[in-house]
C-alpha cells in the first residue's frame, strides 16, 4: 500500500522520535541526544543513539538505522502499514485509505520528482557546455568557485529548450508532464511548447527532504524580471517552502542560528561564509506557513530565527509586513529577532566587501521583536508631546491585541506599559521644574528579573488580599508612587475590578504624582470607580495599609507584600526545576536549577535588609 508523502511527513513531524522510542524502551539523555543499549543486538554498553533534531536512530554496534516508522517496524516486528497505523493512533491521525485515486496521485508525484531531478542534472551539465559559458562566467564574477557551484547544484538554461525537451521525451515523459512540472508552457496561439526558463542561471529549489521540486532562474543582463520562479505545481507551493530549507534543518540541529535573507545568492554567500542556517523565501514576502516551518526547523529552546532586512525605507516596510504576519502566530519560546543591514547592502554584497565579520556584526545587533514593534510605532512621533505619547500607547496596545496566545499577549502588553511608563517618567517635570530621567533613591528595591519572567508567562502572582494591600498604601499616600510605581505598572492582578482600579491609579499618578489622597480619590470616583474604591477602603487591612500609617511604614509594608509574592513564585519555579532535573539529567537543567536557587537567595537577602513594618 502506498501512502501520500505529505501524510508521512506530517506523521513524523507530530511525534518526536525520542517519545516514540521511550514508549517501547528506556532511554538516557546524552547531551542533545538519547542513548541506550541497542534493542536489536546483545551488548553491555550503550551504542544505540536517538537524535530528535535529525529524526533518526542509529546503532554504532549493529548498524541499525532509520526513522520513526523503521524503528516501530523493527522493534515490533511489524509491516510498514502496521507500523504506520500504530504511530498514527499515537499522533491522533487517520491513515488515508488506499483508494485508486490516492495510489495514482502517489505514482504521479513519484514520476514528477524524477522528471524535475532529470531537469536539474540537465541544467548542471549545460553550465559546463559552450552554450552555458556566459552563465558560468557570471557565477564566477559573483565570487563562486567550482566547488560552490557544484555544492548548490547551480546550472544554466540555454536560449532554446529543445535539448531539455528531447531529453525528457526520450525518458518517456509526455509534454503534459513537462508543463505540469513547470518546465514548459503551452502558448495560447496553439504553437508548440516553449521553455519556461531560458538564458538564465538556474538555482534548484529542494523540499524538506532535499528533493528538487522547483527552480529559480536569474537573468544575467538585459531586460526582463531579474528572477523567475517555478509556478506552483503538485510538488511545489512557494508559500510553504524556503530556499535552503533541508540544509538549514541540519545546521540548526548542529547549533547554527537560522537566518532569513532575501534571495538565492544571499543564502549561498552566507553558507559559504559559515552561516549554515541561512534560508530565503521564494520570490515573495514571508508567509505564515514559512514562519511556522522556520520554528519547526529550530531545536526546542532556540526558536528565534533572525530576519534580515535592508536598512532603507523599503526594508522598514518589509519588516513591518513581517511583524504583522508574525504577531498573531507568536507562542511561548517562539519568536524572531530582526537585523537591519546598512543601506545599499544585502548579505551577499556585505560579505563580499567586508567578510564574515561584517555580517556577524549585523547579526549581533539584531533587535528583539518587542524592540521592533516599539520602534515602528514610535517612528515619526514627538515623544515629548503628550498627545503623541497617547497615540503611541494606543498603537502599541493595538499591536499587542493581534497576538492570539494569551500568555504572550499579556507579556507584550506589560512590556509596552513598562516602556511607556519609563518614557513618561523621562519627560515628566520633577519638583523644581526640571525634567529628565529619575534616579533610584537609596533603599529602593529594583524590579527583579524574576518578576519580569513571571509577567512573560502571564502568571497572576497575588491573591485578592495581597492585591488590596498593594493598592491601599497608594490611596493613602500617593507620593509613594515615585518609589513603587514601576512595580505597580508591571503587576498582574487576578481581580478584574481591582485591576481596573490599578490601571486608572497608575495612569493618573504617572501624569501627576503630586496629588494628595483626597484629590486622587475624587479623580478615581469621577472615572466611575467609586463603588470599587468604597469597597476597598472599607475592607480590613494591616496597619501599614491604614490611613494613619506613616509613609515610611506604608512603603516598608508594601515592599514586604511584594517580596513575599515573588518569593512564593520563585519557590514554585525551584520545585519545578528540581523535578525537571530529576527527569532530564542534563547540564542545562542543572544550570537552570542553580540559577533559580541563586535568585531565591538574592531575593531573600533583599527581604532581610528591609526594616520591619507595622502590622
Amino acid at each position: 500500500m502506498s501512502l501520500p508523502p505529505q501524510f508521512l511527513d506530517e506523521l513524523r513531524a507530530r511525534l518526536s522520535l525520542s517519545d516514540v522510542v521511550m514508549k517501547r524502551m528506556r532511554l538516557i539523555r546524552a547531551g542533545r541526544e538519547f542513548k541506550a543499549p541497542c534493542p536489536f543486538h546483545n551488548e553491555k554498553t550503550p551504542s544505540f543513539y536517538v537524535n530528535d533534531a535529525k529524526g533518526f536512530f542509529h546503532c554504532f554496534g549493529c548498524g541499525a538505522h532509520g526513522d520513526h516508522i523503521a524503528f516501530v517496524m523493527r522493534h515490533g516486528n511489524l509491516s510498514f502499514i502496521e507500523a504506520v497505523e500504530q504511530l498514527a493512533a499515537e499522533a491522533s491521525m487517520q491513515v488515508p485509505k488506499a483508494t485508486p485515486e490516492a495510489r495514482a496521485k502517489f505514482e504521479r508525484q513519484k514520476s514528477l520528482y524524477d522528471l524535475v531531478e532529470r531537469a536539474a542534472r540537465y541544467f548542471e551539465d549545460q553550465l559546463r557546455q559552450p552554450s552555458g559559458r556566459r552563465g558560468y562566467e557570471y557565477l564566477r564574477r559573483r565570487g563562486l568557485d567550482d566547488e560552490a557551484i557544484a555544492r548548490f547544484r547551480l546550472g544554466f538554461a540555454p536560449q532554446e529548450g529543445a535539448g531539455l525537451h528531447g531529453l525528457l521525451t526520450e525518458a518517456g515523459y509526455a509534454e503534459a508532464d513537462m508543463v505540469e512540472a513547470g518546465l514548459f508552457k503551452r502558448p495560447e496561439n496553439g504553437r508548440g511548447l516553449r521553455a519556461f526558463f531560458w538564458n538564465r542561471v538556474m538555482f534548484p529549489v529542494t523540499d524538506r527532504r532535499g528533493r528538487v521540486v522547483a527552480f529559480g532562474g536569474r537573468i544575467m543582463e538585459g531586460d526582463g524580471p531579474k528572477y523567475m520562479n517555478s509556478a506552483d505545481n503538485p510538488l511545489f507551493h512557494k508559500g510553504n517552502l524556503l530556499y535552503g530549507m533541508s540544509r538549514a534543518r541540519q545546521a540548526a540541529a548542529d547549533g547554527h542560528p537560522l537566518i532569513v535573507t532575501e534571495g538565492y545568492m544571499d543564502v549561498i554567500s552566507c553558507v559559504l561564509a559559515g552561516f549554515e542556517g541561512a534560508v530565503a523565501p521564494l520570490g515573495t514576502a514571508m508567509t505564515e506557513t514559512q514562519i511556522l516551518e522556520l520554528w519547526k526547523l529550530a531545536p526546542e529552546g532556540r526558536r528565534t530565527p533572525i530576519l534580515c532586512f535592508d536598512g532603507d525605507n523599503a526594508g522598514r516596510r518589509a519588516a513591518e509586513r513581517a511583524v504583522e504576519r508574525i504577531l498573531p502566530l507568536l507562542m511561548p519560546d517562539h519568536s524572531v529577532s530582526v537585523a537591519f543591514l546598512p543601506e545599499k547592502e544585502d548579505p551577499d554584497s556585505l560579505i563580499r566587501s567586508g567578510g564574515k565579520a561584517a555580517f556577524q556584526g549585523v547579526l549581533d545587533r539584531a533587535r528583539s521583536l518587542a524592540d521592533v514593534v516599539w520602534e515602528l510605532e514610535a517612528a515619526g512621533r514627538t515623544l515629548s508631546d503628550p498627545d503623541d505619547r497617547a497615540g503611541l500607547e494606543a498603537a502599541l496596545l493595538a499591536r499587542c491585541q493581534q497576538i492570539a496566545d494569551p500568555r504572550v499577549r499579556r507579556a507584550y502588553e506589560q512590556e509596552m506599559r513598562d516602556r511607556l511608563f519609563r518614557l513618561v517618567r523621562e519627560f515628566r517635570p520633577k519638583a523644581g521644574g526640571r525634567g529628565g530621567p529619575r534616579r533610584p533613591q537609596p533603599g529602593e528595591i529594583p524590579v527583579s528579573r524574576l518578576w519580569e519572567k513571571s509577567l512573560r508567562r502571564g502568571v497572576g502572582n497575588t491573591s485578592s488580599r495581597r492585591e488590596r494591600w498593594l493598592l491601599l498604601p497608594l490611596l493613602h499616600h500617593p507620593g509613594l508612587f515615585d518609589a513603587i510605581g514601576e512595580r505597580l505598572v508591571a503587576a498582574a492582578f487576578d481581580d478584574p475590578r481591582l485591576d481596573g482600579l490599578r490601571q486608572e491609579l497608575v495612569a493618573c499618578l504617572t501624569m501627576n504624582s503630586t496629588l494628595d489622597a483626597a484629590a486622587l480619590r475624587r479623580h478615581l470616583s469621577e472615572r466611575g470607580l467609586s463603588e470599587t474604591l468604597e469597597d476597598l477602603l472599607s475592607a480590613e487591612a494591616p496597619k501599614f495599609a491604614q490611613p494613619g500609617a506613616s509613609i515610611e511604614a506604608a512603603k516598608s509594608g508594601w515592599q514586604e507584600v511584594w517580596l513575599s509574592s515573588e518569593d512564593s513564585l520563585l519557590q514554585q519555579e525551584v520545585q519545578e526545576a528540581e523535578r525537571r532535573f530529576r527527569e532530564n539529567f542534563t547540564e542545562s537543567e542543572y544550570n537552570r536549577l542553580i540559577a533559580l536557587k541563586q535568585e531565591l537567595l538574592t531575593l531573600r537577602g533583599l527581604a532581610a535588609d528591609m526594616p520591619e513594618s507595622g502590622q
